[in-house]
């Protein structure tokens, strides 16, 4: 579904989805190098976003379809942890163990591993599979200087030769498929994810995502969905198009220019965590200011419950900063939002954020 916002802030369904889910939703099979296969409910996916797409969040985007009525086949098929140091789990650090938690109730999660030594990943993809990963991600996207110096995240994208080595590596230290996201290029201009994915498909992986920006993009520019479809036309497996899609209209036209095989949402689930449901439900209608309320209260419990109640509200003022953009002294929310010290407090200051105009 398309949606604009409108002067209360509340997003408002302005077409119908029905095309995408009769035409393009369906389950996807991943299957793993040594034989084995995961099923997932269907091809909508939550794309891994380093300080984001942690446990609360995740549960959060499966509970969503719930809270409206709906059941499991309208959440996400697949959710992804943040991006974990494959060094970090080899030194046992506890941030790294950390981002690797999860919860029956998310399943199935794949764990988003970064790195570049094919030995290192090999080993962090185990434990992260003993964790209780259903499939492991391999981060060749990430375009921030402290990850490219190291050579890793998009930097691989230089370098098909490792990027085989690493996937053919992790593919066979495990027992879960190994998928890939990557970017369409590293350097200027230089498309390169084509190569990349073949490298990866050699290697075993069981599924490519593509993001096309190139790494010096960030977030900016157009998407280019033509390096999407250059990745489709070229490898067997599947391939899961992302990027600039925040609407059903843009779902589709993903759909139907590339011939993906599922798409994967990011940074359009922000503030929007009920996205999935809208795209996966023909019948979806705009939550209200209570249903809003009711799920930013219970992001506020999910945040508390699993991080501990200091450490949940400080990562809970980006998502209420989202939350609550567009409406009516949002700015003044904000504010309160920030000096707010417990659960309790941050929930009472939304429901007068939300509720006001009600």
């Amino acid at each position: 579904m398309n949606f604009e916002k409108r002067s209360d802030g509340i997003y408002e369904n302005t077409d119908g989805g029905a095309a995408l889910i009769k035409k393009y939703v369906h389950p996807l099979v991943l299957k793993s190098a040594s034989g084995s296969c995961l099923t997932v409910g269907n091809n909508i996916w939550l794309a891994p976003l380093a300080g984001i797409t942690d446990l609360p969040f995740r549960l959060l985007c499966k509970q969503c379809a719930r809270m409206a009525g709906g059941g499991g086949d309208d959440a996400p098929g697949l959710v992804f942890t943040e991006m974990i140091s494959a060094k970090g789990l080899h030194y046992k650090g506890n941030n790294s163990i950390l981002l690797a938690e999860s919860e029956p109730e998310e399943k199935p999660v794949s764990m988003q591993i970064f790195g570049s030594e094919p030995d290192i990943m090999a080993e962090g993809a185990a434990i992260l599979e003993e964790a209780g990963a259903n499939a492991i991600d391999i981060n060749m996207g990430c375009p921030v200087p402290k990850i490219t110096s190291n050579s890793e995240g998009s930097a691989l994208l230089r370098d098909p030769v490792l990027i085989e080595k690493i996937v053919s590596a992790v593919s066979g230290a495990v027992h879960i498929p190994v998928t890939v996201k990557m970017r369409r290029g590293f350097e200027g201009e230089k498309e390169t994810c084509v190569e990349a994915a073949l490298a990866a498909e050699a290697g075993g992986a069981a599924a490519i995502t593509v993001h096309g920006r190139f790494r010096e993009q960030y977030y900016s520019g157009k998407c280019s969905r033509d390096a999407v479809k250059r990745v489709k036309e070229a490898v067997k497996i599947p391939v899961i198009g992302n990027g600039d899609i925040a609407s059903s209209r843009q779902a589709l036209e993903m759909f139907e220019y590339t011939g993906c095989d599922g798409i994967m949402i990011g940074r359009a689930a922000l503030g929007r965590p009920w996205i999935f449901y809208s795209l996966l439900n023909e019948d979806f209608r705009a939550p209200d200011p209570n249903e809003i309320y009711r799920i930013i209260k219970l992001h506020i419990e999910y945040a508390s419950e699993h991080m501990g109640e200091e450490r949940g509200m400080r990562e809970m003022r980006k998502h209420l900063a989202w939350y609550t953009k567009g409406m009516p002294n949002a700015a003044e929310t904000r504010n309160r939002i920030f000096k707010a010290a417990t659960a309790e407090e941050t929930i009472n200051i939304a429901r007068e954020c939300i509720l006001r105009n009600v």
